[in-house]
């Protein structure tokens, strides 16, 4: 696994609100550590398209994080008080640079939280909480860092990795937000120190899939397009179908279907209709090119489908491989595609059912640029070395049961706690947890990564996250999560955010 180290020095914004925010943090060169996510604009196209495709199946399809295994829950220890290791810090949220007044009492959740979605070590998808944050190109994610590096499964960093703000039930009302680059502490993904389990990750500008408008286009356009498309089996009348058939370009796109009456015979023989028989690559290959039964019906059809709808033909093959001959595969975009075969059969005049035409269509404007994420959604601002004791509230998806069986959350919409954080710092040896902040909330596996918002204004729904949902806790002995905590923000947290926070990552097409 190879690691690039962020010298600190490097990590300095020069000017602009957040060199004014984060002026004084603590910083040593291995505080910091880099993986790169989607490389290039064309992975994060097809990551976002993975996800969206069939009405957000993939995403639907996602299952909470469950990094501690449901009973993986303790009784947490108190340690002393907390010991900042530079001054305390902030930066402030996009749209509060200015300080307000304002006061509401009623609890309004922040734009900016959301889920991340990826898939793990095992192949699974799963999902997180997560909320955007400040940073100088409106780019960047705040999580925890075992939602983004793979520790359970003893990974890099997870895979086809999203963000994705207002998530509801497949819905992706700003867009899906490809992760680029993933920070982390050298603790967390070297030694896998939970006293470090936050993350930063840059994003690509938001992808918004779907709509689009189809245009048709020759066969030639149809194989050449890269994008979404489809072909058609139109059904026309004889008459059309004879048009056609007079034209020595047609016979891949004019066809007829045969009845189950159909007598097979030569294409010589007086008034025969040719008709297309779909078979395997092999079979295909090895047929000629010219008219006659056997013979080639035109060039091979590649359609771009989605994910579910390529496996659920794999199944279908192994079935029935003879009524499923089609190649099925993913190209080097990331696409997965079905190729059909096909060879002529011609019939007795007057014995097809129906006449077809296949037509070509490629889908201008399905994928659209959503910009950047701050833009779209705001993001929360950033607190560091701050006293324990205060009060916070803290986002999140919880889904998972309690211990005990009982399952008060789905995980479809989020909820939220608030209270005082725990004055002391807490311990978990089983956790390797020395310095983590306890909060007393019942939220589940799915709410981890979800931000600890101090001085959250209910008017403008925006806060400062000071913390990180990292794990979950019974504290009674009850058999029951009561208590979540967070690593404890200090200068070295500031410097991974500082690194991040300076970084651009572009648009994803």
């Amino acid at each position: 696994m190879k690691r690039i180290l962020i010298p600190a020095g490097g990590a300095v914004l020069a000017t602009g609100l957040l060199a004014a925010g984060l002026a004084g943090t603590a910083s040593a060169a291995n505080d910091v550590d880099t993986d790169p996510m989607a490389k290039s604009a064309a992975t994060a196209k097809a990551i976002a398209a993975f996800w969206a495709d069939n009405n957000g199946a993939a995403l639907k399809g996602a299952k909470e994080s469950n990094v501690w295994d449901g009973k993986d829950v303790e009784k947490l220890k108190q340690k002393g008080g907390y010991s900042a290791d530079s001054r305390p810090g902030t930066t402030p949220p996009i749209g509060a640079e200015k300080k307000t007044t304002a006061k509401v009492q009623n609890v309004n959740l922040p734009k900016t939280i959301g889920k991340v979605f990826f898939v793990n070590g095992k192949g699974e998808k799963k999902w997180c909480s997560a909320t955007s944050i400040q940073s100088q190109y409106r780019n960047l994610v705040a999580t925890a860092g075992h939602c983004v590096y793979d520790v359970k499964d003893n990974q890099d960093v997870m895979s086809k990795w999203v963000f994705v703000p207002g998530y509801y039930q497949g819905k992706t009302p700003w867009g899906i937000y490809v992760g680029k680059q993933a920070f982390t502490h050298y603790d967390f993904s070297t030694y896998e120190d939970y006293d470090r389990d936050y993350a930063f990750v840059t994003v690509y500008n938001g992808v918004q899939l779907g709509n689009g408008t189809a245009k048709k286009v020759s066969k030639a356009e149809f194989d050449k397009y890269q994008g979404v498309k489809d072909a058609k089996d139109i059904e026309i009348t004889r008459a059309e179908f004879r048009k056609c058939k007079l034209d020595p370009t047609s016979i891949e796109a004019c066809w007829v279907k045969k009845g189950s009456d159909a007598e097979p015979t030569g294409p010589d023989y007086p008034g025969a209709e040719v008709a297309k028989v779909e078979v395997n690559a092999d079979k295909y290959k090895a047929a000629k090119v010219g008219k006659g039964n056997g013979f080639k019906f035109g060039e091979p059809v590649t359609e771009i489908v989605t994910d579910p709808a390529a496996k659920a033909y794999l199944e279908n093959q192994k079935k029935d491989p003879v009524k499923y001959p089609a190649t099925v595969k993913q190209d080097a975009r990331g696409n997965w595609t079905i190729t059909h075969y096909y060879v002529q059969q011609w019939y007795k005049p007057g014995q097809a059912t129906k006449f077809y035409k296949t037509e070509f269509y490629i889908i201008e404007g399905y994928v659209k640029d959503a910009g950047r994420l701050g833009d779209n959604v705001g993001g929360q601002g950033f607190a560091w070395n701050q006293p324990t004791g205060k009060y916070v509230r803290v986002f999140g998806y919880p889904a998972a049961p309690h211990p005990d069986g009982n399952k008060n959350y789905t995980g479809i919409t989020p909820k939220w706690c608030y209270g005082k954080t725990s004055s002391k710092l807490a311990a978990s040896a089983a956790k390797k947890i020395e310095e983590h902040v306890a909060l007393k909330c019942a939220m589940t596996e799915g709410a981890d990564g979800g931000p600890w918002l101090l001085k959250y204004s209910n008017a403008k729904r925006i806060g400062y996250v000071n913390g990180v949902t990292s794990t979950f806790a019974d504290q009674n002995g009850n058999d029951r999560v009561d208590t979540i905590t967070s690593p404890y923000f200090d200068g070295e947290t500031a410097s991974v955010y500082q690194a991040a926070a300076k970084v651009w990552s572009g648009k994803a097409f």
